[in-house]
């Protein structure tokens, strides 16, 4: 039946549901108001017509109930029929500062957050860790779930906290500590994560991309070999390619699940030969992000980094992206348009880094539509402001949606007139 029809019955019977369950009502006061004249006022009782208006009560009663009872269930159904607002489904790859910022404000919306973590950390707390317990860094791990976390600033505070003394536990942080305890209790490092989420109740699901550490190695322009996340952005030279060792591992199957189902997948921010080529560079993440439907966006840092993408371009980052995994990976670009204050720029300056150039044109000649708003934010650093980027993100998840829409009514349509 179409559908105007059976909302036009459905209103139909609602309506003689109320009715009915108005004239029983009515029926009922009524025959009652008969009743108490004439057994309580009365003082000779005529029983015939007592006997009438019991029975006209007792009707309009049932009538009501049967009538409000048709109308409530009616309603009910309906509510039951109507589609469920189910989240999109948005999944980030990356790690470092940048995915943690953006996962910040996405959290604030009703979405289905994933982020896929990468595993190439050696520095730091996360290294020594990562070398003494044969645990995965969890440096990034803990950043991103602090960012999905739903607490008290002071928790996050104290997850955030490093020792500055001791001898061991100088430089250690407090939320690496405890994932790296909640691994020993439950026994590995994806049950601690779920455990340390729970706690934290964490507005999304946070997956490593592999289920071992993997070494990030550079090949730089003069030949060197330089063997360790943590060493590349130091080895004063200009990085020609990075890999990954063991080059065979395979990511977690929690991953390439989340891929294959997300209604948006976003690449970046973050550091580009450190964080985000790590993950994309892992067995079967580039590819299925490649082959899915879903929109695929990259969001181009503001700034370059020095040691790794010195004078970089917006599509410099691209084209070394895709001269890693392959063509074609995104279909949109977000990156930042906009001046700087001249008191960040001279802090920039000092450290070798400068604003990131679009060149526009040539980004849409790799295929790209090309977002470029003002997404800042500056305090004492210079970035992506997360409630800017986090508005933009849904405003292109709206237009998904009203193009899917389109697209199913085009097809009914179609459907219809053959």
């Amino acid at each position: 039946m179409p559908y105007g029809r059976t909302k036009k019955l459905r209103a139909k019977q609602r309506t003689f549901g109320i009715l009915l369950g108005i004239c029983g009502l009515v029926l009922a006061v009524l025959s009652t108001a008969i009743l108490f004249e004439n057994l309580i006022l009365s003082e000779e009782p005529l029983w015939l017509t007592t006997a009438v208006a019991a029975m006209i009560c007792v009707i309009g009663i049932i009538l009501a109930v049967f009538g409000f009872l048709h109308y409530y269930y009616d309603i009910r159904l309906q509510f039951a029929q109507r589609p469920q607002h189910t989240p999109s489904k948005v999944v980030a790859i990356g790690g470092g500062t940048g995915l943690s910022m953006l996962l910040r404000g996405l959290k604030e919306y009703d979405l289905d957050l994933t982020a896929i973590v990468t595993v190439a950390d050696d520095g730091g707390s996360s290294g020594r860790l990562r070398d003494e317990l044969e645990m995965l860094p969890p440096g990034d791990i803990r950043n991103v779930l602090v960012s999905l976390a739903d607490t008290e600033p002071l928790l996050e505070k104290l997850l955030q906290h490093r020792f500055n003394r001791g001898k061991n536990l100088s430089g250690h942080s407090i939320g690496n500590l405890l994932l790296a305890a909640l691994q020993e209790i439950t026994g590995d490092f994806k049950s601690a994560i779920r455990e340390m989420s729970r706690v934290l109740a964490v507005r999304g699901q946070v997956i490593p991309v592999a289920e071992e550490p993997v070494q990030l190695v550079a090949k730089m322009k003069d030949g060197r070999i330089i063997q360790g996340e943590s060493s590349i952005p130091k080895a004063n030279g200009v990085i020609q390619k990075v890999f990954i060792k063991p080059q065979e591992i395979e990511a977690t199957p929690e991953a390439i699940k989340a891929i294959q189902s997300a209604d948006m997948i976003i690449v970046g921010p973050g550091s580009l030969y450190t964080s985000v080529l790590p993950a994309l560079l892992v067995n079967g993440i580039a590819a299925e992000v490649s082959a899915a439907s879903a929109p695929k966006v990259f969001i181009c840092n503001v700034m370059t980094q020095p040691g790794e993408t010195d004078r970089y371009s917006a599509y410099d980052h691209v084209k070394s992206i895709y001269n890693h995994v392959g063509h074609g990976l995104f279909d949109t670009i977000i990156c930042h348009e906009g001046k700087v204050p001249e008191t960040i720029t001279k802090k920039y300056d000092a450290q070798g880094a400068e604003p990131v150039e679009l060149q526009i044109e040539k980004l849409k000649r790799l295929g790209l539509e090309v977002i470029a708003e003002d997404l800042s934010i500056s305090h004492t650093y210079f970035r992506h402001d997360s409630k800017k980027v986090s508005r933009l993100i849904l405003k292109l998840l709206a237009n998904r949606s009203e193009q899917i829409q389109g697209e199913v009514v085009i097809q009914t349509s179609s459907t219809e007139h053959s």
